[in-house]
Order: C-alpha cells, then sequence, then structure tokens
C-alpha cells in the first residue's frame, strides 16, 4: 500500500506576467485546503512576487533550473543559494528541454542537484525518452543512465531528491503515456533507487509528467509507484491545476 503524500508541481515554463501570475496564483491559494502537497515553479523574475502571495499558505514555490556553480562569472546563471534565499523549496533539473535545447548532459545535471541540495533546496530531477528511443526499446536504458549519474554524485545524499519521470514524446503534445507504461518506468526507477539508498526508496517521491490533465490525473497518480505529477500546461490554469491537485488528494 502507497502511503506516502502525493505532490504536485506545476512548471510554468516560460510563460506569465504580473497580471496573470497574480490571479493564477489567488485562484489556486483559494482552492485551499489540498490533500496533496503543492508547488509552483515560476519564472526566474516572479519568485519574489510569488513568494509574497503565497507567504501565509501551504503552497510551495520552486525554480524551473539553477546553476551547477556557487558564484561567478557565469552571466545569466542563478545559483542554489540564491534560489534558497527566496524561499524555494525546489528546484526542477534537467529538464527534458534543457537538456535538448541546451546540450545539458547527464553530469550537470547530477552536479545541479548537488549544488541544490548543498543549499537545502530539494532538487526535482527529470528523466525521460524520446519516441525514437522508446520505439528502438530502449527506454530502461536511458532513463536508468540518465538517474545512474545523479546517484554516483550525490551518494548517500540521493535519497533526498524527487524524480520526475517525463517522456519527452508526452511533453506538450497531448499524447500521455497510459498508467500502465507510466508505471512500468515509474518501478523501475523505484528499483533503482532502492538499490542505491534501500528502504529509502520507499519514502521518495516519484512524479509523472507529461500531458497530465484533470481527466486523466486520477488515474495516473493511483498507480503503485506514482507520487503525484509535475505539470506543465494545465498549471497555467487554476482550474485544471486545482482539478489535478484534487485528483492527488
Amino acid at each position: 500500500m502507497n502511503t506516502r503524500r502525493k505532490l504536485v508541481v506545476g512548471n510554468w515554463k516560460m510563460h506569465g506576467s504580473r497580471k496573470g501570475n497574480a490571479e493564477l496564483l489567488d485562484g489556486i491559494a483559494g482552492a485551499r485546503p489540498f490533500g496533496c502537497d503543492v508547488a509552483v515553479c515560476p519564472p526566474f523574475p516572479y519568485l519574489a512576487e510569488t513568494a509574497v502571495a503565497l507567504a501565509g499558505t501551504d503552497i510551495r514555490w520552486g525554480a524551473q533550473d539553477c546553476s551547477a556553480h556557487e558564484q561567478g562569472a557565469y552571466t545569466g546563471e542563478v545559483s542554489a543559494g540564491m534560489l534558497q534565499e527566496f524561499g524555494c523549496r525546489y528546484v526542477i533539473v534537467g529538464h527534458s528541454e534543457r537538456r535538448a535545447y541546451h546540450g545539458e548532459s547527464d553530469q550537470l545535471v547530477a552536479d545541479k542537484a548537488k549544488a541544490a541540495l548543498a543549499r537545502g533546496v530539494t532538487p526535482i530531477v527529470c528523466v525521460g525518452e524520446t519516441l525514437a528511443q522508446r520505439e528502438a526499446g530502449e527506454t530502461a536504458d536511458v532513463v536508468k543512465r540518465q538517474l545512474a549519474a545523479v546517484i554516483h554524485t550525490l551518494a548517500h545524499c540521493a535519497g533526498e531528491i524527487v524524480v520526475a519521470y517525463e517522456p519527452v514524446w508526452a511533453i506538450g503534445t497531448g499524447r500521455t503515456a497510459t498508467p500502465e507504461q507510466a508505471q512500468a518506468v515509474h518501478a523501475l526507477l523505484r528499483a533503482q533507487l532502492r538499490a542505491a539508498t534501500g528502504s529509502r526508496a520507499d519514502e521518495m517521491k516519484l512524479l509523472y509528467g507529461g500531458s497530465v490533465k484533470p481527466d486523466n490525473a486520477r488515474e495516473l497518480f493511483a498507480q503503485a509507484d506514482i507520487d503525484g505529477g509535475l505539470i506543465g500546461g494545465a498549471s497555467l490554469k487554476a482550474a485544471d491545476f486545482v482539478a489535478i491537485c484534487r485528483a492527488a488528494g
């Protein structure tokens, strides 16, 4: 029996405006309480306003990326220490869009996760395969390789992360892995984490991401090893995001 408390995280990606964000956050906060943990990850410029808007609520906030470096001449980068100063509970690292568009390697993702943990920010480590890799039967090899780099780099701290399985072919495409497909990969990842962290893996949260919507969330979240979701497009509409949070509760 899965007794882990569910977690639903909204990844706003490069969307938002001051007015729109205020309305969105007000809609989410006004729908509390939820029967799960909830967080939102806005673009960097909106972190301060998000923190103010959510102060006094049980909704957490996070960022969509961080640097592997603590400080220095890294124009455009944001350190985990800066995120921590803004009260960030989470930071997404290794999202497929970062891997694809910015050439992030498995090791760089692992280094970012390590930097986040060093500052007390929980990394949400994303793993996932492309459609070509799935059709070639390489799903297990790809996600295990991506996670192995993080496990190796974090060593005994590997049990402190959140893992998000996001099949690349299902992100923003309207296609969703079936609950059975998603569960199979989640079970594989938990087994890999168990081999590295022992019983700690049974307490870790594994999220699913990839076209999660109000009408498919409940069935996905009912799977034994799926502990919530990393939500993209549906997190930009308060009614949809609230419905997904309700499905997790």
